[in-house]
């Protein structure tokens, strides 16, 4: 793993340390964990009674509410659960842009996430799209141990999918980061995460640059995705230009997350160094103070 990656991870989770992840109710279904449920089960954490119905468990009649009233009643319990993190990452070369601090956010955001995840007693699993969809190695442990992270994907996460689509927990909350920058309909990003999910968050990082227009003036671009290069000259026009296409795109991806119940937040880059950098993420109720 390239030496740049472990100090961002380890800023990550020292940034992350006092955070929370939100988790959803919808999160709180299964056996065997360790968060209360919503649904009956067979914890030891009595919920209520109810009549007996063929096929209960014997070992739920409340023998003595039959001598007192001659009718067959069970208890019912809540499961007990562990919510789990499916961690996402954009693995395209978009997000190692040279003369950028994206990857070093990237890094910290994923490190928050995680850190966040452990302190909401939530299991997790980190992926990596890139040449499809792959887990990393040590990806359920602290973000300083991971391995095996490369930015130099060539597809977009749409063709990610098509390469090699991720085994996602059902019922897990499901995290994204990515600049987003690539062309396509996002709907069909937030169906193929959405589907089986509590909760799917989209955080979309930016390189100041990336947010702002660039100086007036001659400009040299690289596409990173090719490698192909064009120039062109940055006036009022082009620079307005620029403003309209990125808002067009960031709206679309809030219409799509309106459209699938997903949150969305959208942080810079340069700013991701205190934990009051992270407050679009409690705005968006996707972390909560731990």
């Amino acid at each position: 793993m390239d030496p740049r990656f472990r100090p961002s991870l380890i800023d990550g989770e020292q940034l992350g340390a006092r955070h929370a992840l939100a988790i959803p109710p919808t999160a709180l279904a299964g056996v065997g964990g360790a968060q209360l449920a919503r649904v009956p089960g067979s914890s030891i954490d009595f919920q209520d009674y109810r009549e007996y119905q063929p096929g209960d468990d014997l070992r739920r009649i409340d023998w003595s509410i039959y001598a007192r009233t001659d009718r067959l009643t069970v208890k019912l319990f809540r499961e007990e659960v562990n919510p789990h993190l499916d961690l996402i990452l954009d693995g395209s070369r978009s997000m190692d842009l040279e003369g950028t601090a994206k990857i070093t956010g990237l890094l910290r955001l994923a490190g928050v996430f995680a850190m966040a995840a452990l302190n909401a007693r939530c299991t997790h699993t980190l992926w990596l799209a890139r040449d499809g969809f792959r887990k990393l190695p040590n990806g359920s442990d602290r973000p300083a141990t991971w391995d095996g992270l490369t930015f130099d994907g060539q597809r977009s996460l749409d063709e990610e999918f098509s390469v090699a689509p991720p085994k996602l927990r059902r019922q897990g909350i499901r995290v994204l980061l990515s600049d987003l920058l690539w062309p396509g309909n996002p709907q069909l990003t937030l169906r193929r995460l959405a589907e089986g999910a509590a909760a799917v968050y989209v955080v979309q990082l930016l390189a100041r640059d990336d947010a702002q227009p660039p100086a007036r003036g001659n400009l040299r671009l690289l596409d990173s995705e090719n490698d192909s290069t064009f120039d062109v000259f940055i006036d009022a026009g082009v620079e307005q230009r620029y403003r309209d296409a990125l808002g067009r795109h960031q709206q679309s991806w809030h219409l799509a997350c309106r459209q699938a119940g997903a949150r969305l937040a959208t942080v810079i880059a340069e700013d991701l160094a205190t934990p009051a950098s992270l407050r679009p993420l409690e705005v968006a109720q996707m972390l909560t103070p731990a």
